[in-house]
């Protein structure tokens, strides 16, 4: 199954949600929301925002899992 690359980010402070592409090549560490300006970091265990706080998990995870679901 293709890997999905964009992902819906939730920052967890204002609600604010906006769609990204994901980097196919490497985890992102950290995200500022455009509307609050808050830096996002990844939840203790997560290798990225996008793991965090996306609406699917980053490429390098989804292939490590061998599939393209968005997170539950």
């Amino acid at each position: 199954m293709p890997v999905i690359l964009e992902s819906v980010l939730t920052c967890p402070h204002c609600g604010h949600a906006r769609q990204e592409t994901m980097p196919t090549d490497a985890c992102q560490y950290f995200y500022e929301c455009s509307q609050c300006k808050s830096l996002l970091r990844p939840k203790p265990g997560d290798c990225c925002v996008f793991c965090s706080f996306g609406s699917a998990p980053c490429p390098p995870i989804q292939e490590q899992r061998g599939c393209c679901q968005s997170k539950t």
